[in-house]
């Protein structure tokens, strides 16, 4: 799920290499420049159209971004639901 995780990102954020580097401990919010409000939303939209899940409000925390790997974990809680 951390590889599916880092190309989404890396489409969503046009990180281009540099998400060859992300790890699960990657911190997401506040560390990477591109990582705003907007791509939180494009962000849960990719994951959404991706795994065929829908993502309500108020699942969503700042927790969930706090780096790659919680990030994977939420979206595999998703899937598995």
């Amino acid at each position: 799920m951390i590889d599916e995780i880092k190309e989404i990102l890396r489409d969503t954020l046009q990180l281009g290499d540099r998400a060859d580097s992300l790890e699960a401990s990657s911190p997401l919010l506040g560390a990477i420049p591109e990582f705003d409000s907007l791509a939180v939303v494009a962000v849960l939209t990719m994951v959404e159209e991706e795994y065929g899940v829908e993502i309500d409000d108020d699942e969503v925390s700042a927790d969930v971004f706090e780096t790659v790997g919680t990030l994977a974990d939420f979206v595999q809680r998703k899937v598995r639901a």
